[in-house]
């Protein structure tokens, strides 16, 4: 095994994997590319599957049902109450004593708590999606599920999205990965956690049924983020008008609730008497009015625009190289998009084997979720969720809650602040105490990040005072640190 292909099995790992298990390093160094292109020949290992998940409408429907109960129990209890005010009043009219207990009839309805099914499905959709990025055989392919998830994002700190944020990758992200973008773009902004994110379902056209009763207006946020972050891009050439009227558009893009007659309760619902009638125009293409129809086929447009192209291809390379994109490797990316209309596949293996995206030192900061994982990885653990859950908040990356519809950012300056470096090192020195007694740092460290490592960075790990102390600064070394 030559130094080069160990150096680019480090590189297999880390920059296009979730970092190395113990015997990673030696698997990946016979055919370091061959074992990232691997990753893409079994679909099947995107999905995220138990039968502990729930879909996005059962837990929606569960959500409705809750709130209706709720709201029932509370003008029970109103009516009891006024009931009991009114007995009150003729038992004392009439000279009895009033009862000092209230009768069994007056107590509170049984209430179920919309909050809690939130957070119960969200603690299981994280238990299984932390298990599965520690223990997948095929890395780079949950890579790519977490760059089009954060490309795609929801947050669920924003109303029922809590409950929903978990199986939206599941239902939107998982399946087209290795897919068309034009068919994941139409699954993600049909899917209800980004109807609710971004408000549509509360969007209605002036000129509608619904908008003249009601005298309700336009949301424009869905269609503004689908230009500007999902498809061209800020220089793609739109304007606000395109986002008006795109937003027009889509209007009647909403989910069924339980007492419409047709559809499935907390699926994806077009509502025509909240459509904006009338013939619009998207970056200079007019689109008649054919309901439902005519927002999926600006979606297809943009999907094949060019700046699309464009867009995705700068962010892919960001994210997985270098904050200074390589141009040769833009081009690539951007003409495999273009050329295969939009196949991720291709799109994927056209990153795989780009010589710039070998070339390039390792000097990306790990994100909080990655470095979670990799540390899990590497030191072979299974934290529980709710730890994993309180340290990704700790360290600024709360799982499924990115701080704009930007989604997280890829820059390393955002990873970087004195505070967080001080919590990966309270995470170091808690992992170093939960390591393998029969483990030695220096072996790990080999094992872990073979070539890359360093000269000084080996001697500090062999002059720690403490094996405990050898694996901090095993964790805490910049190679380790960066990708």
């Amino acid at each position: 095994m030559s130094t080069a292909q160990s150096a680019q099995a480090a590189t297999a790992l880390r920059r296009f994997g979730l970092g190395a298990r113990p015997g990673d390093m030696k698997r990946a160094a016979g055919d370091p590319r061959g074992y990232v292109l691997a990753a893409l020949a079994n679909k099947a290992a995107a999905e995220l599957k138990s039968n502990d998940l729930e879909p996005s409408h059962i837990t929606l429907a569960s959500l409705q049902v809750a709130g209706q109960q709720n709201k029932l129990a509370k003008e029970i209890k109103r009516e009891r109450a006024l009931e009991m005010a009114q007995q009150a009043v003729t038992e004392k009219a009439n000279g009895e004593v009033m009862r000092e207990t209230p009768p069994a009839a007056a107590k509170d309805a049984p209430r179920i708590k919309p909050g809690r099914i939130r957070t119960d499905v969200f603690l299981v959709e994280a238990e299984k999606r932390f298990a599965h990025q520690i223990t997948t055989d095929a890395p780079f392919l949950e890579r790519l599920v977490m760059f089009w998830s954060n490309h795609f994002c929801v947050a669920q700190n924003k109303g029922n999205v809590r409950g929903i944020a978990g199986a939206f990758e599941r239902e939107a992200i998982r399946p087209h990965v290795l897919g068309r973008f034009a068919d994941m773009l139409l699954a993600v902004e049909q899917h209800p956690a980004m109807l609710i994110y971004l408000d549509n379902q509360l969007s209605i056209g002036p000129n509608s049924r619904a908008g003249v009763n009601r005298q309700k207006g336009l949301n424009e946020n869905l269609a503004r983020e689908i230009l500007e972050l999902h498809t061209v891009g800020v220089g793609g050439g739109y304007s606000q008008t395109d986002v008006t009227n795109f937003a027009r558009i889509i209007t009647g893009w909403s989910i069924n609730g339980l007492n419409q007659p047709q559809g499935v309760p907390g699926k994806f619902a077009f509502f025509p008497p909240r459509h904006e009638p009338g013939a619009w125009a998207v970056l200079g293409k007019t689109y008649p009015d054919e309901g439902q129809k005519t927002g999926e086929k600006v979606l297809a447009d943009l999907a094949r625009h060019p700046a699309t192209a464009h867009h995705i291809a700068v962010k892919m390379a960001r994210h997985f190289v270098s904050d200074q994109t390589p141009p040769g490797l833009v081009a690539r990316l951007e003409k495999a998009f273009r050329d295969t209309d939009g196949d991720l596949a291709a799109l994927a293996r056209t990153l795989a084997t780009a010589d710039e995206a070998w070339a390039e030192p390792q000097r990306k900061i790990l994100p909080p979720n990655d470095f979670l994982v990799s540390l899990a990885r590497g030191f072979g653990l299974m934290p529980k969720p709710q730890e994993l859950l309180g340290l990704s908040y700790n360290l600024g990356q709360q799982l499924w809650a990115p701080p704009s519809p930007k989604g997280w950012p890829d820059d390393d300056h955002a990873w970087l602040a004195p505070s967080a470096i001080r919590e990966r090192l309270r995470v170091a020195e808690n992992i170093a105490r939960q390591a393998d007694k029969l483990v030695d740092p220096r072996a790990l460290a080999d094992e872990l990040l073979g070539p890359v490592l360093g000269t000084e960075t080996r001697e500090t790990i062999a002059r720690a005072e403490s094996r405990e102390q050898g694996f901090e600064l095993l964790i805490m070394a910049p190679e380790f640190l960066r990708r």
